[in-house]
């Protein structure tokens, strides 16, 4: 019996890995490892359109199972598609391994032969070369625990020459997990503890911030309590939102997002914790959002300096959910209890707070966006994924949607790229495998990447698409209206998106009016497959958002 391939064998060793879904587009560098993946039991394989969709993709798998995703590129040209997937992925701490196909090793020219090394850890991923045989299965590890223990993206490079060799040794392969350390709680110091206690006692109006590490720490129980004997508000980072849903006295989203009751009492506080969260320039408007706190930091990686912003006054090394119950039962050991921001009146003004009040004139066959989203989020069950893509639009998502998990939000904005929803989309829908994923893009993002509504048809994949469709690219027309300049060169014209996903295979309907989305949502799970709705959306509502950065509305 011949030897097997060395594509063979770190086929078998991405299986061991635990690799489910293999997200692909197959070329000269990677194609026969591809097809050794397709015959792994267990293992799917999704053949993406673009290569930066299928690292899309794997991404937003990844975050919606909590594995380490898995994508593959071929040399050259292939390769150099992903810059941006692979920033995102780095940028949001995404476990991701890449296979990515090189060029041979032996060939004395290749015409798609490139430095893989610089680009990829110029996006700040890890960058890993497989170079002999003898190191080829101890590299795969290494990438798995990187990604797994790091959180971040590494791009195995593997020539394809090298995958051609014939393997000669037993291929006893013992995967990354067995490495691992185990997951363990960071527990703060005890004189810290006693720090933020002290703080405490002096403030009279605190808020609490949890972010995206407060999340995976499934800390909401731990931060609720002790909102609860501080006497705080709570609100989160937006990779958190929808974490304290149902609090009365919850705030949501704090920072750019914030509603303008929220910000009135952020103005208020005189002391913000902030746990499990970077307290970047989003989250806090460059510092300007709470001028008169002082600021404590929780997290397993306090950054004093970050965004060009002081963080904190004080930080705190230790999980969101081991350092909120530490500082929890400080407080009751001192028998210290305060009422804080918290009432009465308080919970009955943040219960009438609305995300946006202002009246715009919507002209005939064309909806006000917000109201859009809040028919869409009342039809949409709670327990589907929402994937939401970057644009103007997105600001209006995130203020609107009520009631959702967080761990059901799937947010692609880590790098400020648009055309990034559908990819995500695909790979949320890949992870859940039930077709409750319902995808908020904008048209000119839906546009950049729209080859992938066939892989959605081919791959049998089902969603609901709302295409929030102004005509143009939203973020530029609003930019450039609010700065006196003429938007015509940012608006295309609203194009037939129901008929671009009828020629893809896929079911389209045009949306010009409220109030049907309901009889659209039972024919859309009638037919138990992927619909497209084309809302079409006046390009003068302007997100509560952008009027105030962009129209210096207070």
């Amino acid at each position: 019996m011949a030897d097997p391939k060395l594509s063979d064998v770190l086929a078998q060793a991405f299986a061991a890995e635990g690799c489910e879904v293999l997200f692909t587009l197959m070329g000269d560098a990677n194609m026969y490892w591809s097809e050794a993946m397709s015959r792994q039991p267990g293992v799917r394989v999704v053949n993406a359109r673009h290569e930066h969709c299928a690292v899309a993709m794997a991404d937003a798998y990844a975050r919606a199972t909590g594995k380490v995703g898995v994508a593959s590129t071929t040399c050259g040209p292939g390769f150099t598609q992903i810059m941006t997937a692979l920033t995102i992925a780095a940028r949001a701490g995404v476990p991701l391994v890449v296979f990515a196909g090189d060029s041979p090793l032996l060939a004395s020219f290749y015409l798609q032969q490139i430095d893989m090394a610089p680009l990829a850890q110029a996006t700040g991923a890890h960058y890993i070369p497989i170079r002999s045989l003898d190191r080829a299965l101890d590299n795969v590890r290494e990438a798995f625990h990187t990604a797994a223990l790091e959180r971040r993206p590494v791009v195995l490079s593997v020539p394809m020459d090298l995958q051609k060799q014939a393997y000669p040794y037993m291929a006893d392969y013992i995967p990354s997990a067995d490495y691992l350390p185990m997951p363990q709680r960071p527990m703060p110091d005890p004189a810290m503890v006693e720090r933020v206690v002290e703080m405490i006692a002096e403030a009279e109006k605190p808020v609490i911030i949890a972010g995206r590490g407060a999340r995976l720490a499934r800390a909401r129980a731990e931060i609720e309590a002790l909102a609860e004997a501080s006497g705080a508000l709570l609100a989160t980072s937006l990779q958190a939102k929808g974490l304290f849903d149902g609090n009365p006295f919850a705030l949501d989203i704090a920072g750019a997002f914030a509603s303008d009751f929220a910000r009135e009492c952020f103005a208020e506080a005189d002391l913000v914790i902030g746990l499990g969260v970077g307290l970047g320039a989003y989250t806090t408007e460059s510092g300007y959002l709470y001028p008169n706190a002082r600021v404590v930091q929780i997290d397993t990686r306090p950054r004093g300096l970050w965004q060009g912003l002081r963080t904190a006054d004080l930080h705190v090394v230790a999980d969101a959910a081991g350092g909120a119950a530490a500082i929890a039962d400080a407080l009751a050991r001192r028998g210290l209890r305060k009422a804080g921001f918290r009432s009465a009146a308080m919970a009955a003004q943040i219960a009438e707070d609305l995300p946006d009040r202002k009246e715009f004139a919507i002209a005939p066959g064309l909806v006000d966006p917000r109201k859009a989203m809040l028919e869409l989020d009342a039809i949409v069950p709670k327990d589907w994924d929402v994937v939401i893509g970057g644009g103007h639009f997105l600001g209006i998502a995130m203020t609107h949607l009520r009631g959702r998990a967080p761990e059901r939000i799937n947010v692609v904005c880590d790098f400020g790229a648009i055309g990034n929803g559908l990819p995500g989309a695909i790979g949320v829908a890949a992870a859940r495998r039930d077709g409750k994923v319902l995808l908020i893009e904008g048209d000119g993002s839906l546009l950049m990447h729209a080859q992938e509504l066939e892989t959605i048809r081919r791959e049998g994949h089902r969603m609901l698409i709302a295409a929030i469709n102004d005509g143009g690219y939203g973020a530029e027309i609003h930019k450039f209206r609010a700065t006196g300049l003429d938007p015509a060169l940012v608006i295309h014209g609203r194009g037939d998106l129901a008929a671009v996903a009828g020629g893809f295979g896929i079911r389209g309907d045009t949306v010009t009016g409220l109030g049907g989305m309901g009889r659209l949502f039972e024919a859309h799970q009638a037919a138990n497959g992927t619909t497209l709705w084309d809302i079409h959306t006046d390009d003068t509502v302007v997100s509560r958002p952008y009027r105030r950065v962009h129209y210096g509305e207070a």
